[in-house]
Order: structure tokens, then C-alpha cells, then sequence
């Protein structure tokens, strides 16, 4: 082995950025980051508006797809994850949130000690830098948190029609209550994106004992006796005219502990190349089993979003105002000169959590309301005036999973959200779109003529909506849960409640492949979170 350190990191993403920051911070350790992506040295990592040309972008996104959903009518979904410094933090809404309190104490309640709302409150406290500190929102942290910075007319009538239908207005979804109507809080600084990379990551990277390699892919950590020793990776030579060369390999050793955090599609298939999964499925595959864990790449956790569009008229909404090609100079000098206008729009910018029935103690459906329409993200925009109505559930009972499929670290996973599985995600599904319907039925919305495009007001049962469910559904981009965290009496539990690898030494997991359940809301700083507890408590581990 050549080149020593303390700690390796996997991983430059939402979580490895913090990692990277914080066990950083002692000037007599030495960390190494490793991220396969690249720098984030193009202009549509920080415009906001960028997502729309980063998704689906092989210099942006790692191009995953899913095998075909028996529940979406055996379509295959693309599945985007960010493949660059900052993860998908790089491409992803910008959306803050942190959930609903019952998400965490849920997990406290299921044996985890430490994870309940009491306790990861003040971690997202910590390295918050809200534009409103208070109560709820920290201040002078690394992880920038502001106001949308443009409004809609279309948007404003949705929330009056929430209002009508008894969803009150708030101006907070992050109080431990998400109940309501309002604009997203998002991870934005006067007009830009703030990613983890900007955040965390490039704040530390002058420290002389942080090393970050880029396009560096990750062969398999390497074991010795059920304990991790290192990483092998290797850097493919540069691409273009008069390259030349063989990949750079390395093998690093880590004296400390080696730190999974690839996220939830990554890690666990590094687990299964370093021999650390399913026996069976590892001899299959030739890769020598380390220590069998079946629960690796199993528990996969999504959320479904129903993606209802309605054409409107007699108000603006990005569609038409971007088609106009002579628009886009206007568009681009208020940007330039006031850092304002559309292209500081996240892709949603009004959001919406409900109960889809009585049933439910709190909120189990968000709304992600968007003044705009296009097929799917990677896709151009319609050509009419439009506003879509996403909707998901945020508690699914579906399970998938996350498998290698090649013992070659480039051969992309086999990925099975296995959406709309039970029968109570179907109902769920169907009781969304209907809800959907009532909201554009009353009076702030009616005067806009919303005319139902997708998925058709001719659809009127309860198997007619079923199945339009799986013809519109898609990811909205929170996959966790497939090295989730557990007590030693769940089978197919992971990681222990210290985010170590149950069954071998020096090895942890840390990003959303933990969450034992999907929180209720979108999952990136809930992965910030995690990450920032991580590493605090590999610290602890450390002293002690």
C-alpha cells in the first residue's frame, strides 16, 4: 500500500463534503476525498435555473436507469444523482427541508439512541446560515439558507385554493410541523446555488492535511480480516486529442476508518465489490465474500411523485415566456444585473403538505407546484402555458433495492424502486390525484380555465387513476434506506446506530443509505444532517 491517512472518504457529495470538513478540521489528521465526478467548473452548477441542463447530462449525472417498474406499467425511469464535487446538492431543487419531528423520533423509537428529533435538531441548527435566524434556524453555519427570490401569480392562486380546502399558510415548513402551504425555503445565496462543495468543501480545501482527487473511481475498500484497510481507485487517463496512457491506480491505506458516503445508489454497491452483502448474490457475481450482510441493497425507500399538468390561461408561467426566444436576453440581464427573475427559480418553488385521509396523524402527502410543464426533466418545456401539480407520498410501504450487477466498478447498478407495490401506496395514489383535482376546481385556481392535460379528466375510477398513477409517476430524486441503519435484531440492518458497518472494523456508511425510513419531505439536508452527526461521532470514537 502507498499513501497513507487518517481517514478516506467515498464520495464528494452532500455528505462527503461535510465529512471532509469536519474531520479536517484537526490539522494532525490527514483525510483524503474521493469523488469519480469532476470539478464544479461550469456556469449551470450555480445558476439555479442549470438543473434543466444538468439533469440528464453525462457531464453532470451519473445516467443511472431503473429495470423496468412493474407498478409504473413496467416503464424504465431514468434516476439522476449528481455526479460532480457537491453530489447531487449540484444539481438537485435547492429545496431545504428538514421533515417532520415524528420522523426521527420514529427512528429513536425503532432503538436508534441519538436520533431523535430532540437530538438532530440542534445539528441542523449548527451549520445553518439562515437569511431569518431564530427558533428554528441557526445562523453563521456553512449551509446557506434563503427566500425564493421571484413569484408567481399562477403559484399565489394555488395557495389561496389550499387555503380554501382548510391547508392553512405558512411561512416555515421546517419547524418539526410541515403542515401547510407556502414557498420552499432554498439553498441558494443572493441568486446562486449553494452547494456542498461551496459550503463545506471549498472553505477547507487550503487545509494542507485534506487531499481531494477527482476522477477518482472507486475500485473496492480494501479488507483485511473483516476489517477495512484502504481503498483501491484508479484515475482513467483524460479524454481527447493526443491523450494518452493507462489509468493511474492506487491503493490508499487509512489508518483510522475508511467512509462510505456514495449515497444510497453507490454505497451499496461498493459494499458488494469490497465482499460485504448477500453471500450468494457476491459468489454470483465472482467478487470474494468478506462478511455475508443480506440487507445490503435491500430496503431501497423513494419517493413516487404523480406529476398532474394542467394548461391554463390568463396568467404567465414559464413555458411560454421561455419559448419566446427574444425573451431569453431579458431574462438573462436581470439575472446578470439584479441576480433575480426565472433563472433563479428552483425547479419547484410553492410546496404543500396535507393528509390524503383521516387516517394519518400528520402530513403524508407533498405538493411541489411548478409554474411550468415539460415531459420530464432532461426534456424541453411545453410549448403552451402550464403549471404542474407534483404530489407524492411521503411514507411509501414499497420497498425496492439496489444491487451490483458486475464485479466492474463502471458497470452501472440494477436499481428497483419498486413503486406502487402495496396496495396502500396504489389508494394513496389514487386519493393524490383526486386531490388534486378538488384543488383545481375552486375559485383562485377555476378563473385560470385549468384544463386538465395529464392524466386526463376522462380518467374517473379508482383503476382508471391506479393506472394513470404508474403512467405519470417518476422519482422525485430521494432514494435511502439500502444500508440503513438497525438494531442487531434487524436482519437486514447495515449499520449500527454509530453508522458503523455491522460485522467488520474501520468501515462506516454515511449518507441517505442509513435513513431507516425516508424522512417526510426532501432529503438533502436530512443527509446534510447525517453526515454532520457522523462525523462527530467518529470523533467521539476516536478520543474514546
Amino acid at each position: 500500500m502507498n499513501e497513507g491517512y487518517d481517514y478516506i472518504i467515498v464520495g464528494a457529495g452532500s455528505a462527503g463534503c461535510v465529512l471532509a470538513n469536519r474531520l479536517s478540521a484537526d490539522p494532525n489528521t490527514r483525510v483524503l476525498l474521493l469523488e469519480a465526478g469532476g470539478k464544479d467548473d461550469w456556469i449551470w452548477f450555480h445558476i439555479p435555473v442549470g438543473y434543466l441542463f444538468a439533469i440528464g447530462n453525462p457531464r453532470a449525472d451519473w445516467m443511472f436507469e431503473t429495470d423496468p417498474i412493474p407498478g409504473l406499467n413496467n416503464r424504465r425511469l431514468n434516476y439522476p444523482r449528481g455526479k460532480v464535487i457537491g453530489g447531487s446538492s449540484a444539481i438537485n431543487a435547492m429545496i431545504y427541508m428538514r421533515g417532520q419531528a415524528a420522523d426521527y423520533d420514529g427512528w429513536r423509537q425503532l432503538g436508534l439512541t441519538g436520533w431523535g428529533w430532540d437530538d438532530v435538531k440542534p445539528l441542523f441548527l449548527k451549520h445553518q446560515d439562515h437569511i431569518e435566524p431564530g427558533e428554528h434556524h441557526g445562523a453563521g453555519g456553512e449551509w446557506r439558507v434563503e427566500h425564493p427570490r421571484m413569484r408567481w401569480d399562477v403559484l399565489d392562486a394555488f395557495a389561496d385554493a389550499a387555503e380554501t380546502l382548510g391547508i392553512a399558510k405558512t411561512a416555515d415548513f421546517n419547524t418539526g410541523d410541515n403542515t401547510g402551504v407556502g414557498y420552499f425555503q432554498v439553498n441558494q445565496k443572493m441568486g446562486r446555488r449553494w452547494s456542498t462543495a461551496r459550503g463545506f468543501l471549498k472553505p477547507a480545501l487550503h487545509r494542507p492535511n485534506l487531499t481531494l482527487e477527482t476522477r477518482a473511481m472507486v475500485d473496492h475498500v480494501v479488507m483485511q480480516n473483516k476489517r477495512a484497510v484502504g481503498v483501491a481507485w484508479y484515475r482513467e487517463p483524460r479524454k481527447g486529442l493526443g491523450s494518452r496512457g493507462e489509468p493511474e491506480h492506487h491503493v490508499s491505506r487509512a489508518a483510522r476508518c475508511v467512509i462510505l458516503a456514495a449515497g444510497a445508489v453507490q454505497s451499496p454497491k461498493l459494499l458488494e465489490l469490497s465482499g460485504i452483502g448477500q453471500g450468494a448474490r457476491l459468489q454470483k457475481l465472482g467478487v470474494p465474500v468478506v462478511h455475508d450482510a443480506p440487507g445490503v441493497g435491500e430496503s431501497l425507500q423513494d419517493h413516487l411523485q404523480l406529476r398532474p399538468i394542467y394548461k391554463v390561461t390568463g396568467v404567465p408561467t414559464l413555458n411560454e415566456q421561455y419559448a419566446k426566444i427574444w425573451n431569453r436576453p431579458f431574462m438573462a440581464f436581470d439575472y446578470a444585473l439584479r441576480r433575480r427573475g426565472p433563472m433563479t427559480m428552483a425547479p419547484s418553488q410553492m410546496g404543500a403538505f396535507t393528509k390524503s385521509n383521516d387516517r394519518h396523524a400528520t402530513p403524508n402527502l407533498q405538493f411541489h407546484i411548478q409554474p411550468l410543464s415539460l415531459p420530464k426533466f432532461g426534456e424541453a418545456m411545453h410549448a403552451f402555458p402550464a403549471m404542474t401539480i407534483s404530489v407524492c407520498n411521503l411514507r411509501p410501504d414499497s420497498r425496492g433495492s439496489i444491487h451490483a450487477i458486475s464485479p466492474d466498478p463502471e458497470h452501472k447498478p440494477s436499481i428497483q424502486p419498486n413503486y406502487l407495490d402495496t396496495e396502500s401506496d396504489r389508494i394513496t395514489a389514487v386519493e393524490s390525484i383526486r386531490l388534486v383535482r378538488r384543488l383545481t376546481e375552486q375559485p383562485a385556481l377555476a378563473r385560470y380555465h385549468p384544463e386538465e392535460f395529464l392524466p386526463g379528466a376522462q380518467l374517473t375510477s379508482d383503476d382508471d387513476l391506479a393506472k394513470a398513477a404508474g403512467d405519470i409517476g417518476t422519482t422525485i430524486f430521494h432514494p435511502v434506506g439500502t444500508a440503513k441503519m438497525g438494531t442487531k435484531s434487524d436482519k437486514l440492518a447495515v449499520v449500527d446506530e454509530r453508522l458503523r458497518v455491522i460485522g467488520v472494523e474501520n468501515l462506516r456508511v454515511v449518507d441517505a443509505s442509513v435513513m431507516p425510513r425516508i424522512t417526510s419531505g426532501n432529503t438533502n439536508s436530512p443527509t446534510i444532517m447525517i453526515a454532520e452527526k457522523g462525523a462527530q461521532m467518529i470523533l467521539d470514537d476516536v478520543k474514546a
